[in-house]
């Protein structure tokens, strides 16, 4: 494998595991990023982001001196030879993504470029967005290149260096194969196609998640009403190639840093040549009739009316492993509790700061205080162990509303309490 000299622009979640797994692979990579501090705390080996092996790349990258970190877009391209733009394209105006971060940084690289690089969009990012960066930066020599990224929060490393499949597209099929050799080395199925197709996939793999999350979600809500449990029929229906065990848990609603934004994002392309994508506006309006309806559950556990129920909330990012409270479908139900005049007591493992609407406490335990009902809204695994007759006797209710099947029914059963979840019978014994 030719080793190259790559520049990063961006250190968050996409271009800092994309720059310490391209060192790990043993190009030189120098990753750039606007935030001084940042940088600072990188070139100390600092990482801010909760994702296992992420510390020890970044690491092990500078010492072997194939990693470093600089302030600054222009400070990092000197002699690159491939250029990744890893950018925030947050949910803008009317949903569409906003491009704003990756035009300015192709105006600011267009003078300093080296003659003859690539310039890889790392990002997501609208159809066209190839072209219109190819436009801003004006240079015969330098072509663009989509390379989405596929990335989970709490497996970025694994799912980068074991990928399912890596999407390289351009109109200049020399610098797509160029961007393709970098990954070489991982032996993932590679697919090569137009900048255009690119762009599409990653919008099009990721609302075809969430339209499956709201599926299940809604088939947990019907199940409930015919006396079905939706576990028996989730792992019915995940035992058939054609649709995966993946994806298939109900849960308060889908949330994070992508699927929110991007769902929002297709619903804007496809109205830009008109097309009324149904099914994804669909999936965005479940989406949000989840989270309501898991307030209309815990209003049920304290008899009717929450206003000035006090309810314990274990979990507050959007999924567990991760930090990122983007989005997260548990503050959704938070704010929508506190809206219907709750008091909220909340802990989660990896969110220790204060937060609008709640008291965050650093004991999971101190959450059932005088609680009228808990409701487990992240999957952490230390959830599963908590002392239960301790969370018994401190609760001043006792229901437990697992939203994610997450706890052990025995566990709870045997303290005393009364464990409901979603997709289970409502005539039918909890657990």
């Amino acid at each position: 494998m030719f080793v190259r000299r790559i520049a990063v622009v961006g250190t968050g979640y996409v271009g800092l595991t994309t720059g310490a797994c391209l060192a790990s692979l043993g190009h030189r990579v120098v990753c750039a990023d606007v935030d001084a501090l940042k940088v600072a705390r990188l070139r100390a080996g600092q990482v801010d982001i909760l994702e296992p092996g992420l510390t020890d790349l970044v690491t092990e990258g500078q010492a072997a001196g194939r990693l470093a970190f600089v302030e600054g877009a222009r400070a990092a391209v000197g002699d690159a030879e491939v250029v990744f733009l890893c950018l925030p394209t947050p949910m803008g105006a009317g949903g569409a993504a906003d491009l704003s971060a990756v035009e300015s940084v192709a105006r600011d690289l267009r003078e300093v470029l080296p003659y003859g690089a690539v310039v890889v969009c790392k990002s997501t990012v609208p159809v066209g967005t190839s072209v219109r960066v190819a436009a801003l930066l004006d240079r015969d020599d330098v072509a663009v290149v989509s390379n989405p990224e596929f990335l989970r929060e709490g497996s970025a490393v694994r799912d980068f260096l074991r990928p399912d499949r890596i999407v390289v597209g351009s109109d200049s099929p020399p610098a797509a194969e160029r961007v393709a050799a970098l990954f070489a080395k991982l032996g993932a199925p590679t697919v090569l196609m137009d900048a255009a197709s690119a762009e599409m996939v990653k919008y099009a793999a990721n609302c075809f998640l969430a339209m499956k999350l709201s599926y299940v979600n809604a088939v947990a809500e019907l199940c409930e009403l015919v006396g079905a449990d939706v576990s028996s029929v989730t792992d019915g229906m995940g035992y058939d190639r054609r649709i995966g065990q993946s994806f298939l848990r109900p849960g308060p609603g889908w949330g994070g840093s992508c699927l929110p934004k991007d769902t929002h994002a297709m619903l804007r392309i496809a109205e830009s040549v008109g097309v009324d994508f149904a099914l994804v506006r669909s999936t965005i309006e479940a989406n949000q009739r989840q989270r309501q309806r898991v307030v209309d559950k815990v209003r049920d556990a304290v008899g009717g009316t929450l206003a000035g129920a006090r309810i314990g909330l274990l979990g507050l990012a959007f999924k567990a492993g991760t930090n990122d409270l983007r989005d997260s479908p548990a503050l959704a139900v938070a704010e929508l509790l506190t809206f219907a005049g709750a008091r909220l007591v909340a802990h989660d493992p990896e969110v220790r700061r204060p937060l609008v609407g709640m008291t965050v406490v650093d004991e999971p335990h101190e959450v059932a205080r005088d609680a009228d009902a808990v409701v487990l809204l992240t999957e952490w695994p230390q959830f599963r162990t908590l002392d239960w007759t301790r969370v018994a006797d401190l609760m001043a209710g006792s229901v437990v509303l697992d939203t994610r099947d997450h706890l052990d029914a025995d566990a709870l059963r045997r303290a005393g309490l009364v464990l409901r979840g979603l997709g289970r019978p409502q005539h039918a014994p909890t657990g």
